[in-house]
């Protein structure tokens, strides 16, 4: 037998091949699967022509096993089979495979400028996107403190690197323990709708999750073990919240005013300073009337408080997004009522395994097939890294309603023939959950029916009149008032408010937020002209809709801004402000990407956007792009701007 970090998993040892080993490969990944055993065993007979996936373009669905077809995958199997047996009877590599034709295999003949991407990503070549500098080296004589705000997945990167470079370096986080919005967030049916295996940094992959898209617990302990394993707690001063940043320019550093759970103020000064408090950490309650008249119990879904026991309420969940997407099919069973309240329907992408656990026999591949973890997260990493961003884009000579492009069309009627085979018994229901924008244009769901179930619940109803008002006693529609016991507020968060509430003042007493007016923005989403040396990570337009993780987005923005603070360190530890052209050319650079895009079209609404209609949250081209904007630091983008300043101690 063998141990995974799921638990106890049968089928080890030689003995037990034959139809055990069939049985696992029949579970398995299978193009992830054949490049590891190429490069496990040096044998490039499992990169045949006849073995290679199609990588038919996605559409609603990403086509199971690369879109291979059955008899591929009987040949596929049969040679997955044939390795393992090689494997278990101790055979290993006397030759390698060049890494070249393994991504090749897997990615369809990506493009040759992916290849650095893709490898990174890999990590076969070692931890790629550490820093290759170290401040000993760079920088001996100069004193130099780095501030870090959160200790969430952003925050957590940016420590990592920092360390490796041994820049010294604090975290100040707000909670008690590490994770962010993962933390936060503990609300019935929460989990990832991103992969969890792309869903985890590149330089701390796992290999023993329990499920395809892990739920919020497990993806907590993920965060909790990465500040351990990679001793990064010592760094980090927990329940410390920051409630000012002001450059002091005769010093040249950043004065930090903080406070602890108890009200005390705290006093930091660095010589830079990195935000990474992410952009869904500020609840969003609705403009209702009479919000604050609820008698009963009400709150916004990220306050969710565990203790909390719904059996037998009344209860109403404000908004159809993702949260109250996870929330409704998890309480629905046990509540006396539950009323759904919706502005907007959302899109759902079909993904059957959306709830299911890993299969047992590719957990035991993961333990006896060297790095085939690895593998499988680079594939899927690879299927999502340009998604469906073809499906989204605009097409400026379509003029078809409700949708963008003729790609966006095909999307859409696949949508919604999913929706009317699940509601053919309920067309009461269909007319609502239909959506009457384009795919894309909003934040889409994963779907593998657990909805649909929900509302077809006898105890659920689906409303979609426009709330009125908030009572003492419920909520008030056009269709008269309707008491409640409880209401949940699953209406999303504050995320065009960057940095909010922080008070962020800059060179010559510049207000951020005042500058920003609501329409932020930041160069490569990390720097902003006036504050120099403070540098976003998760800033304005680094979210992504259709492609990729955003732990890649994350880890990117991270490389970038121990660039900034190399070049920083190599001119004596002056800071740096990136030039108002740069910036502005920059940002026009987001507004057309985001235009050509089905979230930046008119008539859309959507978080996505801020007040003014335009898109500030979202990454609007191709991932490459980001990667190469992150791997290349422009000198002449910035402006070095003072002399060097007196070291400043706590």
């Amino acid at each position: 037998m063998t141990s995974t970090g799921a638990g106890t998993v049968q089928l080890h040892t030689v003995d037990e091949k034959g139809e055990q080993i069939e049985a696992a490969v029949a579970q398995a990944e299978l193009a992830p699967l054949l490049a590891a055993l190429a490069h496990a065993l040096g044998d490039d007979s499992f990169l045949a022509d006849d073995l290679r996936p199609p990588l038919r373009p996605a559409e609603a669905e990403i086509f199971p096993q690369g879109g291979m077809s059955a008899e591929q995958q009987e040949r596929a199997r049969a040679k997955a089979v044939e390795g393992v047996h090689r494997l278990m009877s101790g055979e290993r590599a006397t030759r390698t495979v060049p890494m070249e034709p393994l991504v090749e295999f897997l990615t369809g003949g990506a493009a040759p400028e992916y290849l650095p991407l893709l490898r990174r990503e890999l990590g076969l070549d070692g931890d790629v996107g550490a820093p290759g500098w170290r401040k000993p080296e760079v920088a001996p004589d100069v004193d130099f403190e780095v501030v870090v705000i959160g200790a969430g997945m952003s925050g957590l990167a940016a420590a990592h690197r920092l360390a490796q470079a041994e820049v010294p370096f604090t975290v100040l986080e707000k909670n008690a323990e590490v994770g962010g919005t993962w933390l936060e967030n503990v609300y019935p049916g929460c989990r990832l709708d991103t992969n969890n295996f792309a869903y985890s940094y590149s330089f701390a992959q796992k290999a023993d999750w329990p499920h395809q898209f892990s739920a919020q617990a497990d993806i907590a302990r993920y965060f909790e073990d990465v500040a351990t394993r990679l001793d990064l707690r010592r760094h980090i001063k927990f329940r410390t919240t920051v409630v000012s940043l002001r450059y002091d320019e005769s010093a040249a550093v950043w004065r930090i005013t903080a406070e602890d759970s108890e009200g005390n103020r705290l006093d930091y000064a660095a010589n830079a300073v990195v935000t990474a408090v992410g952009q869904l950490n500020q609840p969003q309650l609705p403009d209702i009337p009479g919000i604050d008249s609820f008698e009963g119990t009400a709150f916004h879904s990220a306050r969710w408080d565990p203790s909390l026991d719904l059996t037998g309420k009344r209860v109403a969940v404000i908004g159809t997004g993702a949260s109250a997407y996870q929330i409704v099919p998890a309480i629905a069973p046990t509540v006396a009522e539950l009323a759904v309240y919706q502005r907007s329907a959302p899109w759902m992408l079909p993904t059957p395994s959306y709830h299911e656990p890993v299969p047992t026999g590719m957990r035991w591949l993961f333990d006896v097939v060297p790095e085939y973890p690895r593998w499988f997260r680079f594939w899927q990493f690879w299927l999502a890294t340009e998604g469906r961003l073809s499906l989204v884009t605009v097409d400026p000579e379509w003029d078809e309603p409700g949708t963008v492009s003729a790609a966006n069309k095909l999307l859409r009627d696949q949508l919604v023939a999913r929706l009317e085979e699940q509601y053919a018994d309920r067309p009461d229901l269909l007319a609502k959950v239909v959506p009457d924008y384009p795919p894309g244009g909003k934040r889409m769901l994963r779907d593998n029916g657990v909805w649909a179930e929900a509302l077809h619940r006898d105890n659920v109803d689906l409303v979609t009149d426009p709330i009125t008002r908030i009572t003492p006693t419920g909520i008030e529609t056009a269709s008269g008032e309707r008491e409640f016991d409880v209401i949940v507020y699953a209406t999303g968060f504050r995320a065009s408010d960057f940095l909010m509430p922080m008070e962020v003042t800059g060179k010559d007493g510049r207000d951020l937020h005042r500058d920003w007016d609501g329409n932020a923005g930041a160069y490569k989403g990390v720097s902003v002209p006036g504050f120099p040396n403070l540098f976003l990570v998760f800033g304005p337009n680094t979210n992504l809709v259709v492609t990729g993780s955003a732990i890649f987005m994350t880890e990117c923005s991270v490389e970038y801004i121990m660039e900034c603070l190399r070049f920083s360190l190599t001119e004596g530890g002056r800071p740096i402000d990136v030039k108002q052209g740069a910036y502005e050319a920059y940002c026009r650079d987001m507004d057309r990407g985001n235009a050509l895009r089905a979230w930046g079209v008119p008539g859309v609404r959507s978080w996505y956007k801020n007040r003014y209609g335009k898109v500030t949250q979202n990454w609007p081209w191709p991932l490459l792009r980001f990667y190469e904007l992150s791997t290349t630091f422009d000198r002449d983008a910035y402006d070095v701007v003072a002399p060097r300043p007196t070291a400043q101690k706590k």
